[in-house]
């Protein structure tokens, strides 16, 4: 009877989620069960020097939604969490999520708790309304280990019920280790999917750092459904180096090989993905804020689904 439940339950989002993405009245960009924001690193050569015009233009581009890259002695590029919530709501944009490291620094290992520093991060997440607090880095000492690592990812799930406390969602952002590092012959990004609590934890996929090494977000998607509320929105591009050494950077979205658009149709479709973030590292030549203008009129063809 609990399977038979589960199959209906799960039926029944796939049937609401083709009919949003298939409706041509609906559009993406406007449907507020869906965020459409901007990974702020995308324009980190310039938001250090003017934080609030660059948030202002962001805004007048058509965002609507923001997620940060810098958190720093309980600042948020150089403002207070009050400060920059106010900066925010003037503007009319919210911070929906933010990366911040959770370091094993920030963990008493005796009894797998939290330090003070740790639980101020989500208390300043918490004043921004943020809806997930995500860790984008796991040290390399931890993922050489599987005995490490398996206590790390015990740390990610009870800091997924510390955050509970807080209104917020603990989530994991992967880079591109977790496609080509392997422990007890499993690829790391699979022991974390099968480690963590999805109620607990969820993942963010970058569609684009895992592309240099093989790994592609439609096979997770399919692999592991509803495990993605949130995607890092990005393309890639073959060059000789590459932003992590894998022969491939960031561009303009459509303009790559990872066919972004196709893996938001199924983001969609199957992986019960409504944050997402627009990122892009490298620019071909083009500033930082003109990419950011193209890739939010790109993802305007969704619409069309």
């Amino acid at each position: 009877m609990l399977q038979r439940r589960k199959f209906i339950k799960n039926t029944g989002l796939l049937v609401l989620a083709h009919g949003l993405i298939s409706n041509k009245k609906i559009n993406f960009l406007e449907n507020p069960a869906i965020k459409i924001g901007i990974q702020l690193y995308s324009v980190r050569d310039v938001i250090f020097k003017q934080p609030v015009e660059i948030l202002k233009q962001l805004a007048e581009y058509g965002y609507k939604n923001v997620e940060h890259a810098n958190y720093a002695q309980r600042k948020f590029y150089g403002f207070k969490a009050i400060e920059f919530k106010k900066i925010l709501d003037d503007i009319g944009l919210k911070m929906i999520s933010g990366h911040t490291v959770l370091d094993t620094k920030h963990i008493n290992w005796k009894d797998k708790t939290f330090t003070d520093e740790w639980k101020y991060t989500l208390e300043d997440a918490a004043i921004l309304n943020q809806e997930y607090v995500i860790s984008p880095w796991m040290d390399e000492g931890v993922r050489k280990d599987y005995n490490k690592l398996q206590e790390i990812l015990e740390v990610f799930n009870k800091c997924g019920e510390l955050c509970k406390t807080y209104k917020l969602t603990f989530g994991y952002h992967n880079h591109n280790f977790e496609f080509k590092e392997k422990l007890n012959n499993q690829l790391i990004y699979d022991i974390i999917l099968q480690n963590t609590d999805p109620k607990l934890v969820v993942q963010q996929l970058d569609i684009g750092n895992m592309y240099g090494v093989g790994g592609r977000a439609m096979d997770y998607i399919n692999k592991y459904p509803n495990r993605f509320p949130s995607l890092h929105v990005k393309d890639e591009i073959k060059v000789e180096k590459g932003e992590m050494n894998d022969g491939y950077e960031s561009t303009i979205l459509g303009n790559g090989e990872v066919k972004p658009i196709e893996v938001c149709k199924l983001a969609l479709l199957k992986g019960g993905s409504k944050h997402f973030i627009v990122e892009q590292e490298s620019y071909q030549g083009k500033t930082s804020m003109e990419c950011a203008k193209i890739n939010l009129e790109k993802l305007k063809i969704i619409k069309s689904f």
